[in-house]
């Protein structure tokens, strides 16, 4: 098996989380009741915060063959306004959560016997979910000798052998796209036929794998929560054994994960000693309190380093904070810390139940460059704190190049970058096109973007701030060049279907690269850009005709994968419109 460590922080764990299966158990007529009865895995509904699970009821004989959206348009249409539901459409029930306790009891008054398709509704409070890590623990302390259990520590494949599996794991999702293909575009059935022929069930070539350079310690980006060490020793820093929902708050020390540099390991080091020398908690998941969340640690190879502390000010004074941050400056530019050889540090204040993501997050700067450097494809390029760049630099050399040959591009050429991050393929294949128009969400990676095209003396190239849905259809429409080749380089889930369908209605865009780092989550993608016109999706279809797996992530079950797709040319005898 591979090496994996969860690095999510999980600090909504509580009610943002589906329930997986039904709840066998009578609920208590009221939330305090099931807090007793439990053992204390439901104390979390009596903290300040606020949590829709106090509200919860249960939905029961569904009509069969509903959907999510079936049952939210019903209950809306008889006045209800539902803040969560979780339908489990075969057992015909649903868990519904409301925001107080009016909305609840009004909800449970209209929809009790209400009919609804032959089916008589009923409706009952339901138990609240109960806290994973509280539930988990409970379990342990009833089975006789049962040991708190993080995930074992796992042995390490040959590297041979994790290219193989990862080169076969994309096999079966082009083998997953090419059924998919048939059953939306029933005009390129003939064409499938072949190629299935040709490419073992793949409607198109899967190259060779292109492995990583650099096998070990190649991560230039890592995320370490701070929390109880798997030893029992507080305030540590490192990987999560396991996620929250699994039960699981321990941290282990990234000193043996192979994937992190000696660099991150450094400062991680440095960093769990100044915190213990403080009086500050570390944040808690389960009470919501203490201070302590997150380290994110960049490095280049260019030997620059960029800490960012995430903290919870909870009611602390604004002079404490301040003397907090001057501490850390001291510390690692004075201190004992400064061995560290920290470049670049922030601190950023994460609030209560903020959202998975921080990139929203403002930065404060409290010593060092504003930004580190690294040098890609002898292109120099800087990097802010929030800014996406490829989290292994040499393995991006080898996918940038691969997405450069694919390409086939001239000076005539222009190229689309969506997602661009802070630039870099655009800015590695301007010098051989005529002109490079970036997108990107985040301002940090844009401003970093300008900075990195000026840096490099390119004047062909520019970048346009916001959603890939909002920006790219008014690009498209001013780029006049024949010659328009797109490249998608979007976060795991993939693009927006508003992205896809502006790409489809552009027909002067005749060639697009997608580089996916998750190509199971872009499947919808790939299935759009492929499927028939049709009321809907406009714009003659693409049809895949190149693939390859690059491995950027040894030492784990990813890769990226690149993905050549061509605008089919129908004639206009044989287009047809589907709806």
């Amino acid at each position: 098996m591979f090496q994996t460590f969860d690095r999510e922080s999980h600090d909504l764990p509580l009610h943002c989380g589906a329930q997986k299966e039904k709840n066998q158990e009578d609920p208590p007529a009221t939330a305090a009741e099931g807090e007793g009865a439990a053992g204390g895995v439901y104390r979390y509904i009596k903290g300040d915060l606020f949590t829709s699970e106090i509200f919860k009821v249960e939905i029961q004989n569904l009509p069969k063959y509903i959907g999510f959206n079936d049952l939210k348009k019903f209950l809306n249409k008889h006045g209800i306004n539902p803040h969560k539901i979780k339908l489990f459409s075969k057992q015909m029930f649903a868990f519904v959560t409301f925001k107080n306790q009016e909305e609840r009891d009004k909800a449970m008054k209209a929809v009790h016997g209400m009919q609804w398709k032959s089916k008589v509704l009923s409706v009952r409070l339901a138990k609240p979910k109960a806290d994973p890590i509280l539930k988990k623990r409970k379990q342990e302390e009833e089975a006789e000798g049962g040991q708190p259990g993080a995930k074992r520590a796992a042995g390490t494949v040959p590297y041979e052998e994790q290219l193989k599996r990862k080169e076969k794991e994309v096999e079966g999702v082009l083998q997953k796209l090419t059924r998919e293909i048939g059953n939306n575009n029933k005009a390129m059935l003939p064409w499938l036929f072949v190629q299935k022929e040709k490419y073992n069930k793949m409607c198109c070539p899967l190259e060779a794998i292109r492995p990583s350079p650099v096998q070990t310690e190649y991560r230039n980006k890592c995320e370490f929560v701070i929390g109880v060490g798997a030893d029992g020793e507080d305030k540590t820093v490192g990987f999560r054994l396991g996620k929250y929902k699994g039960g699981s708050c321990a941290v282990v020390s990234p000193s043996e994960t192979t994937h992190v540099s000696s660099e991150a390991k450094r400062i991680v080091q440095g960093f769990q000693q100044f915190i213990r020398t403080t009086p500050y908690a570390v944040y808690s998941p389960e009470t919501y309190e203490g201070h302590w969340r997150q380290l994110t640690v960049r490095t280049s190879r260019i030997k620059q380093t960029m800490a960012i502390v995430f903290f919870n000010p909870q009611k602390l004074q604004e002079e404490e904070i301040e003397e907090l941050k001057r501490n850390l400056r001291q510390y690692f530019t004075e201190g004992e810390g400064k061995e560290s050889a920290i470049t670049s540090l922030y601190f950023v204040r994460m609030g209560q139940r903020t959202s998975a993501g921080t990139e929203d997050l403002p930065c404060e700067h409290v010593t060092g460059e504003e930004w580190i450097h690294e040098e890609l494809l002898g292109l120099k390029f800087r990097i802010s704190p929030h800014s996406f760049f490829q989290t292994n630099t040499p393995a991006a050399e080898v996918l940038y190049s691969a997405v450069g040959e694919w390409a086939q591009l001239d000076q005539d050429s222009t190229v689309l970058d969506v997602c661009c991050g802070t630039g870099t393929i655009g800015i590695s294949l301007a010098k051989v096109v005529k002109k490079v128009i970036g997108i990107e969400l985040c301002q940090e990676a844009v401003d970093d973007a300008k900075a990195n095209a000026e840096a490099n003396g390119l004047t062909n190239v520019e970048f346009h701030c916001g959603k890939a849905e909002d920006v790219l259809p008014t690009v498209l429409n001013a780029v006049v060049s024949p010659n328009v080749t797109a490249i998608v380089d979007p976060p795991r889930a993939g693009l927006h279907s508003k992205v896809i369908l502006a790409i489809r209605r552009a027909e002067h865009l005749k060639r697009l690269i997608y580089v996916a780092c998750n190509a199971k989550a872009a499947m919808n993608n790939f299935i759009d850009l492929c499927r028939a016109v049709s009321n809907r999706v406009r714009g003659a279809p693409f049809r895949p005709v190149r693939a390859m797996a690059v491995d950027l992530f040894p030492q784990t079950m990813h890769c990226e994968t690149i993905l050549l797709l061509e605008r089919v040319d129908y004639s206009s005898d044989t287009q047809t419109t589907e709806t």
